[in-house]
């Protein structure tokens, strides 16, 4: 329930806060008087589009905050899921600063606005002469149903079921353009798969090969330089090796005088082990070189065909022809495995299908049980208030189509004339008789739905008389089970509110502001009368006003 508005530099208003209660509380004033002002900082509040119009000073901020006390409608599940902190008595603010950024908060916590519509949506119902329009529209029709029905779970089980059916259709459909794409490409994959599969790369191999044929292909340097290698390290009078023997001897000699020598004697002994480890491995890499011409011949091969596939595939390593043997691999793989995936997510589409035709059946049974209690509630509301021809004609109908709240089609047809044919409500009633659906429809939602408050602007346009006394009496009953906030230009719903609150303008030092106050009997009196005579109040105006506001 909203028990507090407060209004800040907004549009005509200064600073503003009005305090609401249960019951019916009524707004009226003059025309231009600033009444649509209170609904668009409301809304504002609830999370409508900003601009800078919106400031009445562009040097100072634009602040609306809304209390409400929602300890009764069981939102702390809604709190926790929005990541909110939770508080019986709930404060929304909204400001719009003089750069023209937006913010809103839920009890001091930041939030965006798609987070104050969704609340909203559980609170607030705000109704205005541009709602009426709706009457026609097939998503509204439907959710005045469901509401009835308490569907909302069963819908929003199926919304989860159309997404996942619109994702397995979305991927089945992938795996169908990629097998035809693949299909084109199978026989070209497959040749090249086999062709690189066949010649076993190995990811080292191209730079060994390489090493290999440097070799053989300059074996007879390498022949020439190792014996030469050889006869300068053992030649019996000038080689290394004869040398450093004698060298060895030398210094093992005057080893035991010092330890000088010692260290020296130890460190060409430790040489001429060195040595002589690489002239055993120099004679035989000498006895190893020899020329293969087969070898050289198959290895030449070997690398021109490496070289051949990587220019083929336009890359410079083995490891880049392994990675597309690899892509290859996986493009042949899905021709060959396209049928048996695409087989396994049509069974998946079967089963969601199955389970969703399930739930849109539910949907569309529990609609149609609730149809003949809706269009009879609806005839015995309208003719209360003075419609006793209306008649409704509202039809279920199953399809094969899957629609986002189920599968049906929905035909909501209105006669407002004995034997008059029935036809779509924009089509075939005026203004007034609108009004006076959507009213009815409203007080139908109210005793179904958990919604705390329902704010009516103007949804007597068109209605005068007894007519009027009716949809007071309906606005009275409804406001049993909500707080009802309506704006009226009628004296006889005014009367029956619990609460009255005026609109009105006053120039405050030079400039024009909107006002609004909580009016006592007496000032209720006044302005009644004047709702029924004009400012020039006679003695009969308030008269009737007095028995207007009689119990």
């Amino acid at each position: 329930m909203l028990t507090q508005l407060s209004i800040n530099n907004y549009a005509l208003i200064n600073e503003l806060t009005i305090d609401f209660s249960s019951g019916l509380s009524i707004i009226t004033g003059e025309t231009g008087a600033g009444k649509s002002i209170l609904l668009g900082a409301l809304g504002l509040v609830l999370g409508n589009r900003a601009d800078l119009s919106s400031l009445k000073d562009t040097s100072k901020k634009c602040v609306v905050e809304a209390k409400l006390s929602i300890a009764n409608y069981n939102l702390k599940d809604f709190f926790e899921v929005s990541e909110l902190d939770y508080d019986d008595f709930t404060i929304i603010r909204r400001e719009i600063l003089p750069s023209g950024k937006s913010r809103a908060f839920v009890n001091d916590t930041p939030v965006n606005l798609t987070a104050l519509n969704d609340l909203k949506s559980l609170l607030i119902d705000v109704h205005s002469q541009h709602q009426t329009m709706q009457l026609s529209d097939a998503d509204f029709q439907f959710s005045v149903i469901d509401a009835l029905v308490k569907n909302n779970s069963a819908i929003d089980g199926y919304k989860k079921g159309l997404q996942l059916l619109s994702k397995h259709r979305r991927e089945l459909e992938k795996l169908e353009k990629n097998q035809q794409e693949a299909n084109l490409q199978y026989d070209y994959n497959l040749y090249l798969f086999n062709e690189l599969e066949k010649v076993k790369l190995q990811i080292d191999e191209q730079n060994e090969l390489e090493e290999k044929l440097d070799k053989l292909n300059n074996i007879e340097e390498i022949k020439l330089n190792l014996s030469e290698a050889l006869a300068v390290s053992i030649n019996e009078e000038i080689g290394i090796q004869s040398l450093l023997l004698i060298l060895e001897n030398r210094l093992s000699k005057i080893a035991p005088f010092s330890k000088e020598y010692q260290e020296l004697s130890s460190r060409i002994s430790s040489l001429k082990i060195e040595l002589d480890d690489i002239i055993t491995e120099l004679e035989e890499a000498n006895e190893h070189v020899e020329f293969d011409p087969l070898e050289a011949t198959q290895i030449n091969d070997r690398l021109q065909l490496i070289y051949n596939l990587q220019k083929k595939h336009a890359v410079n390593s083995i490891g880049d022809l392994l990675i597309i043997l690899e892509d290859l691999s996986e493009k042949v793989s899905q021709v060959e495995n396209a049928d048996e995936n695409i087989k396994q997510k049509k069974k998946e589409i079967d089963k969601v299908t199955s389970e969703l035709d399930a739930i849109a059946s539910n949907i569309s049974e529990a609609r149609k049980k609730i149809i003949p209690n809706l269009q009879h509630e609806l005839e015995v509301l309208l003719s209360d208030l003075g419609m006793a021809n209306a008649r409704f004609s509202i039809k279920i109908t199953p399809t094969k189509n899957y629609f986002s709240n189920g599968k049906d089609e929905l035909e909501f047809l209105f006669s407002a004339n004995k034997g008059g044919n029935f036809g779509e409500l924009k089509k075939v009633a005026s203004g007034g008789e609108l009004s006076r659906i959507m009213l009815s429809i409203k007080k139908i939602l109210s005793e179904n739905t958990q919604l705390s408050t329902i704010i009516f602007d103007e949804i007597d346009t068109g209605i005068s008389g007894e007519v009027s006394n009716k949809i007071a009496g309906i606005m009275q009953q409804m406001s049993q089970n909500m707080q009802v906030i309506t704006i009226t230009h009628l004296p006889q719903i005014a009367a029956k509110g619990s609460h009255h609150f005026k609109v009105f303008k006053e120039e405050i030092n030079g400039e024009t502001a909107t006002q609004l106050k909580k009016l006592k009997v007496e000032e209720r009196v006044d302005e009644i009368a004047e709702m029924l005579s004009g400012k020039a109040l006679s003695e009969s105006a308030i008269i009737h006003a007095k028995e207007l506001l009689s119990p």
